[in-house]
C-alpha cells in the first residue's frame, strides 16, 4: 500500500495497540448491543429479567412505565460506561500513536484488536449478565437459553475473526521516527 508521498504505508506494533484497540472493541461492542437490542428492538433492558435473576435485584417490569423508566436509568448508566471504554481506548491510543496516525487507523492490527475487543464484551457481559446473574437475556422467553448462545458464539467468532484480521497487519512502531519504524516487519501478535 501507497501513502500520498509514496512511502510504504505502515502499521503499528501490535503489542502498543492491543489495549486501546481491545478498549474501543468493548466499549463499541456495547455500544452496538446497547442500540439495536435495548433500543430499537426491545428485546431486552439492562435489568429485564430481574424476576428470575440470580442475585435477588428487585424486578422493574419494562412493560409498565416506572419499570421502562428504571431500566432505562440502568440501560443509560450502561451505555455511560461503555462511552467510558471507548474514551479510554482513544486516550491510550493517542497517547501512544506519534508518528503516522493514518496509517495507524487503517491499520488491519487496530481493527483486529477492536473486534477482538468487541468478542471479549460479548462473552464477558454474556456470562456477567446472561449466565450467572441472570438479569437479563438476549431475548427472554421460551428460547432465551438458545438467545443467549448465539451471543457468546458471536463473541467467539469476533474474537476469532479479529485474530485473523489483525495478522495481516505488519508491525512497526508508531513513537519511532519514520525512516527508523520502516525497518520493524513481521506479523501482529
Amino acid at each position: 500500500m501507497e501513502t500520498q508521498d509514496g512511502a510504504q504505508a505502515r502499521t503499528a506494533t501490535p503489542s502498543g495497540l492491543r489495549l486501546p484497540g481491545i478498549l474501543l472493541g468493548a466499549g463499541l461492542g456495547g455500544v452496538v448491543d446497547g442500540i439495536l437490542l435495548h433500543q430499537i428492538l426491545q428485546w431486552h433492558h439492562l435489568l429485564s429479567s430481574t424476576d428470575q435473576d440470580r442475585v435477588g435485584i428487585r424486578y422493574y417490569d419494562p412493560g409498565t412505565v416506572p419499570g421502562l423508566e428504571m431500566n432505562t436509568v440502568w440501560d443509560g448508566i450502561f451505555h455511560a460506561l461503555c462511552w467510558l471504554l471507548v474514551l479510554a481506548g482513544l486516550a491510550v491510543l493517542y497517547g501512544r500513536v506519534t508518528h503516522d496516525r493514518r496509517a495507524v487507523w487503517t491499520s488491519p492490527v487496530l481493527w483486529g484488536w477492536v473486534l477482538f475487543g468487541w468478542g471479549v464484551f460479548n462473552i464477558a457481559e454474556g456470562l456477567l449478565n446472561h449466565q450467572i446473574l441472570g438479569v437479563h437475556h438476549v431475548r427472554a422467553g421460551a428460547h432465551q437459553a438458545w438467545w443467549d448462545a448465539g451471543f457468546l458464539v458471536l463473541g467467539v467468532l469476533l474474537m476469532a475473526v479479529g485474530h485473523l484480521v489483525r495478522r495481516r497487519g505488519r508491525a512497526v512502531d508508531p513513537s519511532a521516527p519514520r525512516e527508523a519504524g520502516r525497518t520493524a516487519r513481521g506479523h501482529g501478535v
